[in-house]
């Protein structure tokens, strides 16, 4: 499992179009590429309702044989359908009982490999697989809904995830931070459209460190405390 990216034909249940799907790559820890293997003998699944542990699957690296989580493989098509492809021996992902923590990282980091940003999905799969490479591992969706966004959680770590057109606002940033203390937790921030003055002012204040989404899904450090997150990780 997880060996390289394979392509499969796809026809869409609703128009009967068809497609040619490539599995996306993604770095194991170890530096090797994963790729979920798709089962070409089922077909894929229209996506009607979302449901978190349905979106992630464990795969295995096929070098050191390591299982993390990746988002499950989809196909838009162009009739406005969300197909999911079947994956060989991959169930979903289930969601963590307890105890989560950062993951030893190897002397040196592989280069981050960011997913495109299209949909709002995408900037929440993009900020998991960037946390998830600073050395943090089964990365959920966090219990409490943030007002703005959407939260990820991991041991001692809140994440907001903000994929709105409008500027992270004094009140967003403030509202992670007292969230993640009555949880003991630290915090961090990631927007698409950046960050108002006084937001970027009172995470500075605070110690929290501010991310900028660009569109190639790489987060961009906004402050200093930022920039010390994405050089040591986790």
């Amino acid at each position: 499992m997880g060996g390289m990216p394979e392509s499969v034909p796809v026809r869409c249940p609703a128009c009967r179009r068809e497609h040619v799907y490539t599995a996306p790559s993604y770095p194991c820890a170890c530096g090797a590429p994963v790729s979920p293997p798709l089962d070409r003998r089922t077909a894929p699944t229209a996506v009607v309702h979302r449901a978190w542990d349905e979106d992630w699957v464990t795969v295995a690296c096929a070098l050191c044989g390591r299982r993390d989580q990746w988002p499950h493989p989809e196909l838009g098509c162009s009739c406005g359908t969300v197909l999911r492809l079947p994956v060989r021996g991959a169930p979903p992902a289930a969601r963590p009982a307890a105890g989560p923590g950062p993951v030893p990282r190897p002397a040196r980091r592989p280069p981050f490999h960011p997913v495109t940003i299209r949909t709002a999905r995408d900037a929440v799969t993009a900020a998991a697989l960037y946390l998830r490479w600073l050395g943090y591992r089964d990365i959920r969706r966090a219990d409490q809904r943030p007002p703005s966004g959407i939260g990820l959680a991991a041991r001692g770590l809140l994440a907001q995830v903000d994929p709105s057109v409008r500027p992270a606002s004094l009140r967003d940033v403030e509202c992670l931070w007292l969230t993640a203390m009555t949880e003991s937790a630290g915090c961090v921030y990631f927007s698409l459209a950046g960050y108002a003055e006084a937001a970027r002012v009172r995470a500075d204040g605070l110690g929290i460190p501010l991310f900028v989404l660009d569109l190639t899904g790489t987060p961009q450090p906004v402050n200093a405390v930022a920039d010390d997150l994405d050089a040591t990780g986790a």
